[in-house]
């Protein structure tokens, strides 16, 4: 069941990363503008975290395994009209598709681990979940250099997009055969707040996307402006809808449960790193050291590698030696980035791609034990009744921390770096000691989390795992 719900994690993960190097060959081939590959690029990026708490719900409403199908199936077929594109609109178009429905079928992921596996085993499925995606994100950088440098049938960038064809739909075979008819509970879906979440997402996701690659018009200061009422709007609404007995898309009670929350904010703190760190160290490699696109990929391998081997000890580490074991990710990331920016420092742009390994082992392998630690510590303070709600509100503050953090940091990149990006290193070296302060404060809210939940009465503290222990009959470990 999981290797089949694992799919997803892979193929979001994959076409997350897969277009990056394909930028210039969709410049050449299509003629796209400098805007639309920014839509191409990004576009995904915005509608897979704008819809990922309305796909958790729909999860929770309707089955796990059916809007987990629904979603594999559509994101075949977004990735056909993608491979069959001949214009820059209908890619955007394609790539806007594909968001929206990883965005129904990621969620269903968490949620199965959340409502199936004993809280005693979720922190290892968890783990498998992180490693995978850190696979995806290692195969789409490796494998789209290496397809674009064969020419596969002479498709060229096509393929990258073709290549989810095949494997969806046997996806889909495999997820209606394997995976179980769960739901989360008897819901009533809620449109008005589905609709206001999304909308409020898109009014700071959208501007934060494309704003730098459109110089910052108006409309993207007036999005953001309108942003603050529309979350007030959105959240008020969720709560008079809880008030009146209704069932709202982003469940308040959620906000109240103090652990989950100060675990979501540590993830989304070391989503805000994470996504600018691999933004910024592929132009470093590309534009600062004169790196190709399959040699940036090839220096990525050894980081994502130990990435996937921390993200998979993590699970178990955890589970015998508890938050010590996170918290050593964590040093371990910071020791890997003060190296890096000593090296940049002193080096320049003399480095070459290679001596920049050792520091990326070093964030690698931290990156694989802090954060799927994160993400099961979290999800292991709530119940299966809210797997999809919780799954869902995790994994849309990832990708829209992410999308933030690559448009704050990828802007202060570009200045500092100048024309040309020939001050690469500089900016680089700059980047990461805010890098290193954020993961630094990640650590401590994970401390935090620890802290308020040993503070908690019993009852409280307990009552996901115990509901999920007396759903699976199975004794969990507190």
């Amino acid at each position: 069941m999981l290797a089949a719900a694992l799919t997803a994690s892979f193929m979001a993960s994959f076409d997350l990363f897969i277009v990056n190097v394909a930028t210039e060959t969709l410049r050449a081939d299509l003629g796209a503008s400098d805007a639309e590959l920014g839509l191409v690029v990004s576009g995904y990026a915005f509608t897979y975290a704008a819809g990922l708490v309305t796909g958790g719900r729909l999860g929770d409403r309707y089955g796990y395994r059916r809007i987990f199908v629904t979603g594999m199936a559509s994101f075949t077929f977004a990735s056909l009209l993608c491979g069959l594109a001949q214009s820059p609109a209908l890619l955007v178009v394609g790539r806007l598709a594909q968001g929206l429905a990883a965005a129904a079928m990621v969620p269903q992921v968490l949620s199965l681990v959340t409502a199936r596996f004993p809280a005693a085993h979720r922190g290892r499925a968890t783990a498998w979940h992180g490693a995978v995606s850190g696979m995806g994100a290692i195969a789409g950088q490796l494998v789209g250099g290496v397809m674009l440098e064969a020419n596969i049938l002479g498709l060229g960038w096509r393929m990258v997009f073709l290549v989810n064809v095949p494997v969806g739909a046997a996806a889909c075979m495999l997820a209606g055969r394997l995976l179980p008819r769960l739901v989360g509970a008897q819901h009533r879906f809620d449109p008005v707040g589905a609709t206001a979440v999304t909308l409020t997402l898109a009014l700071i996701l959208a501007p934060l996307s494309l704003g730098r690659d459109e110089g910052w018009p108006v409309w993207t200061w007036a999005c953001l402006a309108a942003s603050a009422p529309a979350v007030w709007l959105t959240l008020r609404w969720q709560r008079t809808l809880r008030a009146r007995g209704g069932e709202p898309v982003l469940d308040p009670s959620l906000f109240r449960n103090r652990p989950y929350t100060t675990l979501v904010g540590a993830v989304g703190l070391f989503q805000l790193y994470f996504g600018a760190y691999m933004f910024t160290l592929a132009l470093l490699l590309q534009a600062g050291l004169d790196a190709s696109p399959l040699a940036a990929a090839l220096a990525f391998l050894p980081q994502a590698v130990l990435y996937s081997i921390g993200s998979l000890l993590s699970g178990r580490l955890t589970a015998r030696h508890g938050a010590v074991v996170p918290q050593a990710g964590g040093t371990l990331i910071i020791l890997g980035l003060g190296l890096l920016a000593a090296q940049l420092a002193v080096t320049g742009d003399r480095m070459k791609a290679v001596e920049l390994i050792p520091s990326l082992i070093l964030v690698g392998l931290g990156n694989g034990l802090l954060l799927p630690a994160l993400m099961g510590t979290a999800l292991s303070h709530v119940g299966p009744r809210e797997a999809g709600a919780a799954s869902g509100a995790l994994n849309t503050v990832q990708q829209s921390a992410s999308a933030v953090g690559v448009a704050l940091f990828g802007t202060f990149f570009f200045s500092v770096a100048g024309s040309g990006l020939r001050e690469a290193h500089a900016a680089m070296a700059t980047v990461t000691l805010a890098f290193i302060a954020l993961t630094a404060a990640s650590v401590v809210l994970l401390r935090a989390s620890r802290a308020k939940t040993l503070a908690l009465p019993k009852t409280e503290a307990s009552s996901g795992d115990e509901r999920s222990a007396r759903n699976q009959n199975d004794i969990p470990s507190c």
